[in-house]
Order: C-alpha cells, then sequence, then structure tokens
C-alpha cells in the first residue's frame, strides 16, 4: 500500500530536461526566489561535487568559494524553483563524489579540464 502511493507521488512529479553533468564539472544553476509578493532569480555557479541517485528524488550538491568561505547548497533536480542549468566548463576527475576538494585552497583546489580533440 505504501509503495503504491510513493509511485504515485513519484509519477506525479515533473523533471525538466537540463544537460547533463557531473561531478567535478562547473555549472551554473539559475533558480527562483520568492520573496513576498515578488519574485526574483538568482544564479550559482559552482563545482558538481557530488550527484545522489538517478531517479526524480535525485540531488547534486554545487560549491563554490564566496568571500574565501567555501558555500554548499544541495540541489533536488526535480525543484519547480530551478529555471535553468547551464554546463560551464566539463571537469576530469576520478571519483564520483569529490568532497576532498573541501581541504583545498587555490591552486590546488582547480578541477583539470576535459580535452576536446578534433576530429580529424
Amino acid at each position: 500500500m505504501k509503495n503504491a502511493l510513493i509511485q504515485f507521488v513519484e509519477d506525479q512529479v515533473k523533471v525538466k530536461d537540463f544537460p547533463q553533468f557531473k561531478a567535478g564539472d562547473t555549472i551554473t544553476v539559475t533558480y527562483k526566489i520568492v520573496e513576498g509578493s515578488k519574485e526574483r532569480l538568482q544564479r550559482f555557479q559552482g563545482v558538481v561535487i557530488q550527484r545522489a541517485s538517478d531517479s526524480t528524488h535525485a540531488t547534486f550538491t554545487v560549491r563554490k568559494i564566496s568571500n574565501n568561505i567555501g558555500v554548499e547548497r544541495i540541489f533536488p533536480i526535480s525543484d519547480p524553483m530551478i529555471e535553468s542549468i547551464e554546463r560551464v566548463k566539463e571537469g576530469s576527475v576520478r571519483r564520483a563524489r569529490i568532497y576532498y576538494l573541501r581541504d583545498l585552497r587555490g591552486k590546488k583546489a582547480r578541477i583539470k579540464d576535459v580535452l576536446h580533440k578534433k576530429e580529424k
């Protein structure tokens, strides 16, 4: 009985068509903020440090440095407040969860770009 209810709710959730991204990619998430009767769009640009799950209740965590303080935000992929997700850079990392970035600063915290070779 409980599984049927959960399945019913998951079927009602609509997930927008976002570009593919993975841990190590730099993305910009544009989302709506509602303050009273006003709405505005705000951007959050940072490195994806993890993606959890692949269903309608999947989440991803984005980390950025703001005023020398690391800021992480967890976004549900099916959040209706997310307007768009844009992949700025594709990073090359060997892990699915790159929590080690939390301890690194400066040049050590850089992520290598994926090299795109031109096909001849």
